[in-house]
């Protein structure tokens, strides 16, 4: 069956499915205040389209065939599929519904955005939010592709901007060194990059393209830091469980110590002086009401609680 050519529609569908319901013909048409050579003329068509006959016409009452078996439950998922789309796109357009993409750095997870998604859900409950991890590197593909509207993002020092993006700062979040609660460096006030030298380093994320680990190691280089690395995590999540295994060390934003973990001790490092930053990353030329709301909602949460 060539699909570009078919003659199948939702009316049809919508009269097979309502005959199936109501149990025959008759009773179908009357439900739907139209003649029963109307249900018939349009099965007819119907299964011309298919192929093949959806209805033993020579039972009483009247059975699906094996097609009508296979067809009937996957009519009813279309008709309902189409309701839905048709409601959502109205109430969408009258401006009753929205939908948000956010992507969002695995930090951040752990610390801001939470609290801003569940902000937005309770002033905005007719919007759907959709959550989409992606790393900093490639928020600026997914904005331009539409899949996300709002990128949350994590730098450190200068990078690049790129002229159809906007770039708006949400919070400066030093970089702190994360210790097993039990080491010996975890009752110091403070450390030095190259106390660091002692304890296994513990790197994330794992993937080549995250600039994230390399411009940490290079930090610590930089303040007369040499790590040694014994463990390479693919996420902060899995970085921190080892950790408070006692495995190692390794540093994150400060807004991470938001979690109040009482098996981690985050200290900051004195003698690095680049800051990581938590910005927020839009398309420059869209102006999208939704997206703003939520950006007033983290800035919000920001000022008034420093992470």
């Amino acid at each position: 069956m060539n699909l570009e050519s078919t003659k199948l529609n939702l009316r049809q569908l919508r009269y097979f499915c309502e005959v199936i319901d109501a149990g025959s013909a008759k009773a179908a048409a009357n439900k739907l205040f139209i003649a029963p050579t109307a249900i018939s003329m349009q099965l007819a068509q119907l299964e011309e389209t298919l192929g093949g006959q959806l209805l033993d016409r020579t039972s009483r009452p009247m059975t699906l065939t094996p097609l009508g078996e296979f067809v009937y439950p996957k009519a009813k998922e279309l008709l309902a599929a189409a309701s839905r789309l048709e409601r959502e796109a109205g109430s969408m357009a009258a401006g009753k519904l929205g939908w948000l993409g956010v992507g969002f750095t695995r930090s951040v997870m752990i610390s801001v955005l939470p609290e801003a998604v569940r902000t937005m859900q309770f002033a905005f409950p007719d919007v759907r939010i959709d959550l989409v991890e992606v790393l900093t590197e490639d928020q600026a593909s997914s904005l331009r592709a539409g899949s996300i509207h709002v990128g949350v993002a994590r730098v450190i020092g200068d990078f690049a901007k790129e002229p159809d993006l906007s770039y708006t700062p949400l919070f400066d979040d030093p970089l702190v060194v994360a210790l097993p609660m039990h080491h010996a460096l975890a009752g110091q006030v403070s450390v030095r990059a190259s106390d660091l030298n002692a304890v296994t380093y513990i790197t994330y994320p794992g993937s080549a393209r995250s600039h994230f680990a390399r411009q940490v190691l290079a930090l610590l280089a930089a303040a007369g830091s040499t790590p040694r690395i014994g463990y390479e995590a693919k996420e902060i999540h899995t970085a921190l469980s080892l950790v408070a295994a006692g495995l190692g060390t390794t540093v994150v934003g400060r807004s991470v110590a938001m979690t109040n973990r009482t098996d981690i001790r985050f200290l900051p490092i004195t003698d690095i002086d680049a800051h990581s930053r938590v910005i927020i990353i839009r398309k420059a030329d869209r102006a999208y009401p939704i997206s703003q709301s939520f950006v007033d909602i983290l800035q919000t949460l920001c000022a008034s609680s420093e992470p």
